[in-house]
């Protein structure tokens, strides 16, 4: 088949709708249910009625900032330090206690999801050491390797530790790679925006964390959702926290075991990394996420191959084609490399290079840390919402038109899906619609058109191309 066709497949099926359960799920309206998104403005921050307890987003004084709006230093109502404080030093604040907890059974927002299954017990002898990349003797990664069968799984030697510096040898290869950390390439197959102009594709990566809660409450409060894109090794320490993300209606998505960059290791490793944190998700809220994210967005066409045989569309942050990527820094705030006014200064160059792009796009934070949840709930987000022109927030699978059943292979109403070989055959764009740089792929390999699988789905619409397979 056409992996364009299938993409396009995959984004026109229609979201069934589900019934709603005000009492169980106050703390966040059920905007994927009814199909919209929130728009937020120079207003809603201000009109917004918050539930009890939950941070506010006015401030107490401002400094004028590189884009000549003010730039919040003292969030009121929070226990969110001033920007200036947000630091690598900084006093760790207390956790956020759970706000709601749902027993086995309960029926989850996505409509064909199992029920949530037994409360998730952690048994060390049963997972591989958290941290570590996860190993490959094991009978579960013998079992995930027979995933690739039917796939062709481009030859490419693994990298050095991910990086170019590391590796010019590879980084010389980067283009016929398709290796996104020399280079940004990416292919039709990755999720790189959102197709709307002005759309924030909002995630958190490397999660749940301590204070994952805290930012749960600020997004219930201004009715948003968001993408999760979650570790394993924090999965099984923190398993209930993945109830609420899910319960409360964001989108859960694969970051691998251990968080290490995917294109240094084995294709059997990349397999258990991905495998594990996909058993992990499975076992805590009974569902198995369709989308992936590598860590430090490190892919190359050998991983996005293996991924996509695992049944995973990978999603990476968005990139200019000047060189800027859509990264806040904010990981690089707990590890003292930045400040938070940096980190802030960086955010307010993603907004200007939002109003220059033709689509929308998707940003890269984190939960992980009390400093990068601080940056979101306090300054990043509320900025967003305080911006000019008016921003759109929405989920990554949701603004690229995926309806919430097929973000998990137990709902899923995508027959086609997941792929049933997407890495051999024509993968080209069809003709007349516009796809940059697109060819026809041999077998073995994907499309070498360099364009965001939004785009794509747009550009087949648009140009009234085939969507049969």
């Amino acid at each position: 088949m056409q992996l364009q066709a299938f993409v396009a497949l995959l984004s026109l099926l229609g979201a069934a709708n589900v019934n709603a359960n005000p009492e169980r799920h106050a703390r966040l309206a059920k905007r994927q249910n009814a199909g919209a998104v929130v728009t937020v403005g120079s207003s809603s921050a201000s009109s917004t009625s918050l539930s009890p307890g939950a941070p506010t987003t006015s401030f107490t004084s401002s400094t004028a900032s590189a884009l000549g709006s003010p730039v919040p230093t003292t969030p009121v109502g929070t226990t969110i330090p001033p920007l200036v404080n947000i630091t690598s030093g900084m006093a760790t604040p207390s956790t956020v206690p759970l706000s709601a907890t749902y027993s086995a059974g309960a029926t989850p927002l996505i409509s064909g999801a199992p029920v949530l299954p037994t409360p998730f017990v952690f048994q060390a002898a049963d997972w591989p050491t958290q941290d570590q990349i996860a190993p490959t003797d094991s009978e579960e990664v013998s079992e995930w390797m027979e995933e690739l069968n039917g796939f062709n799984i481009p030859d490419i030697t693994p990298t050095v530790d991910g990086t170019c510096q590391s590796d010019p040898a590879a980084a010389a290869e980067a283009a016929s790679r398709g290796w996104w950390t020399c280079g940004g390439y990416t292919r039709v197959t990755d999720i790189t925006a959102c197709p709307n102009k002005l759309t924030w594709g909002v995630s958190f990566d490397d999660g749940p964390g301590f204070y994952s809660m805290e930012l749960l409450d600020y997004l219930a409060s201004k009715n948003m959702t968001s993408t999760f894109f979650v570790i394993g090794s924090r999965i099984v320490e923190r398993p209930q926290v993945l109830v609420e993300e899910y319960m409360s209606g964001h989108e859960i998505a694969v970051h691998t075991w251990s968080h290490r960059p995917l294109t240094m290791l084995t294709t059997a490793q990349v397999v258990a990394e991905l495998g594990w944190a996909r058993k992990a998700i499975k076992d805590v809220i009974g569902v198995t996420p369709t989308l992936m994210r590598p860590p430090y967005g490190d892919i190359d066409d050998r991983v996005r191959a293996i991924s996509l045989a695992m049944g995973m569309v990978p999603v990476i942050w968005t990139s200019t084609g000047t060189g800027a990527t859509f990264d806040t820094n904010d990981w690089k705030v707990p590890g003292g490399v930045v400040t938070g006014p940096q980190s802030f200064a960086t955010f307010e160059a993603i907004l200007s290079n939002a109003t220059m792009l033709n689509t929308g796009f998707v940003v890269l934070e984190h939960d992980l840390y009390a400093q990068t949840v601080d940056l979101a709930i306090g300054y990043t987000l509320p900025a967003a919402m305080n911006f000019t022109p008016t921003l759109t927030l929405d989920s990554i699978g949701h603004c690229n038109g995926i309806p919430s059943t097929n973000l998990y292979r137990e709902s899923n109403q995508n027959t086609s899906f997941p792929y049933a070989n997407s890495t051999s055959g024509d993968t080209s764009v069809p003709s007349g619609s516009g796809g940059k740089g697109s060819t026809s792929a041999t077998s073995g390999t994907l499309s070498n058109a360099i364009m965001p699988i939004s785009m794509v789905v747009a550009s087949l619409l648009a140009a009234g191309g085939s969507l049969l397979m």
